[in-house]
C-alpha cells in the first residue's frame, strides 16, 4: 500500500471527498473536497471554523493518484456553496454568493466521454439538493441545475449515480423523514437527460435513527446493490439493500460492517474482476480507513481490510473510490495524525485488491 498527500495546509481544514464526489478517466482522476479553517471545537466536532468562510475545492491527479494538483471553481465563480447542513460548517465566501438553482434548459448528455456531475444540498433537514454538470473533466461547471423533492418534505444530496446511457442515470439519495429530521435513502432516475427525474423506490423503511449517503453499483441489467450509512441509539453501522428489479423495489441484505463507532458513509466499487468493494472509515479507536470485498453480489462479505490504522482522532473517513486501468485501487478520504498537526488533511490510499482483498 502507498500513501499520497492530496491536500494538507496549516491552519486549515479539509473534509468529506464523499459529499463531493469522485470521478476518474482511466489514470485521470477528480475529487471533489471542502476547505475552511482550522478550529478546535472539542473532541465531539468537526474541527471546522463556523465563522470563517468555506470552499468548495477539487484535486486532480493526471498519474492515477501519484500527484495531485488543487483547482478552486469559486475562482471562475463555480461551485459556491449554499448554505448546506453539512458540508458548509462556516460562512460563505466575503461577497461571493451561490447563485439561484434553476430548471434544466437542456437535456444533459451523460454519456459525454468528459461528462461529471456533483449534487449538493442546502440542509440535511428539509432542504433542496442542487446539480452542477461538466463536460470537461472538472475545469468548468455549469449550473446549479434545482433537483425536485420528490414529494418529500426535502432533499439531502451527496454524489452517487450510475450513468445508465445518453440520456438515462440513477441517482441514490436521501430524502427528509416525514418528521422532517434526517434522513430516509432513495432511488431516482431520469430517461430525457435530466429534464425530469422519476422516483423509483425508497431504499429500505423509514428509520427510527436516520439511513443516509447511500452508494449504489450495478450488477446487472436488472440488479442494483446499496450500502446505506445507518444510526440507531448508540449503534452506527452499514446496511446493504439489493434490487432485483432495477430500483423498483429493494431487500435487506446481511449488514456488511456491524460497528462503524461514531459512523461513516460507504462507498461501494465494483472491481473489473466483478467483486464488489466496500471502502469506509471508522470512528472509533484505533481510527482507521478499511476495505471489505464480496464474491457474491453483497450477499456476503470477506473480513475486514485496515488501509490504515495511525488516525489521530474520529474527524476522518469519507471515503471515495475508484480503480485504475492497472488494477490498482485509489481511496481518498479525510484524516488527521499526530504526525502531521493538528489539521484535517485530505490523503489517498493506492492499493491492490488482487492481493489485499484476498489475504
Amino acid at each position: 500500500m502507498m500513501r499520497r498527500m492530496i491536500y494538507h495546509e496549516p491552519g486549515r481544514f479539509g473534509g468529506w471527498p464523499a459529499n463531493h464526489g469522485i470521478w476518474n478517466w482511466g489514470d485521470e482522476i477528480l475529487v471533489g473536497f471542502s476547505r475552511g479553517y482550522y478550529k478546535d471545537l472539542g473532541a465531539d466536532r468537526h474541527h471546522i471554523d463556523r465563522d470563517q468562510p468555506e470552499e468548495h475545492l477539487l484535486a486532480r491527479s493526471m498519474d492515477g493518484g501519484e500527484t495531485w494538483s488543487i483547482e478552486n471553481p469559486s475562482d471562475k465563480g463555480q461551485l459556491i456553496p449554499k448554505g448546506e447542513g453539512d458540508g458548509l460548517h462556516g460562512r460563505e465566501l466575503p461577497g461571493i454568493h451561490a447563485p439561484q438553482a434553476r430548471e434544466l434548459k437542456q437535456p444533459m448528455d451523460f454519456s459525454h466521454p468528459d461528462f461529471a456531475m456533483t449534487l449538493r444540498m442546502t440542509s440535511v433537514h428539509a432542504g433542496e439538493s442542487r446539480i452542477h454538470y461538466s463536460l470537461d473533466r472538472g475545469r468548468n461547471w455549469k449550473g446549479p441545475v434545482l433537483l425536485p423533492s420528490f414529494g418529500t418534505p426535502g432533499t439531502a444530496a451527496r454524489t452517487n449515480y450510475i450513468v445508465e446511457g445518453p440520456l438515462e442515470c440513477t441517482l441514490f439519495l436521501t430524502a427528509s423523514k416525514s418528521n422532517r429530521q434526517e434522513g430516509r435513502p432513495f432511488c431516482a432516475r431520469t430517461h430525457d437527460g435530466g429534464m425530469h427525474w422519476e422516483f423509483l423506490s425508497w431504499i429500505g423503511p423509514e428509520p427510527e435513527g436516520f439511513a443516509i449517503m447511500p452508494s449504489g453499483v450495478r450488477l446487472s441489467e436488472s440488479t442494483l446493490l446499496v450500502g446505506v450509512r445507518r444510526r440507531e441509539t448508540s449503534r452506527r453501522w452499514i446496511a446493504a439493500y439489493l434490487s432485483v428489479d432495477n430500483g423498483r423495489s429493494w431487500t435487506a441484505l446481511q449488514d456488511p460492517v456491524e460497528d462503524l463507532g461514531e459512523g461513516n458513509p460507504p462507498c461501494l466499487l465494483l472491481l473489473s474482476d466483478g467483486r464488489v468493494c466496500l471502502t469506509y472509515g471508522v470512528r472509533a479507536h484505533p481510527f482507521r480507513i478499511c476495505a471489505k470485498s464480496s464474491e457474491d453480489g453483497g450477499r456476503s462479505w470477506r473480513s475486514e481490510i485496515v488501509l490504515r490504522d495511525d488516525g489521530g482522532c474520529r474527524d476522518m473517513g469519507y471515503v471515495r473510490s475508484v480503480q485504475r486501468p492497472d488494477g490498482l485501487v485509489v481511496t481518498v478520504y479525510y484524516f488527521q495524525d499526530d504526525a502531521t498537526g493538528p489539521e484535517r488533511y485530505i490523503a489517498a490510499t493506492l492499493w491492490d485488491p488482487s492481493r489485499t482483498l484476498m489475504a
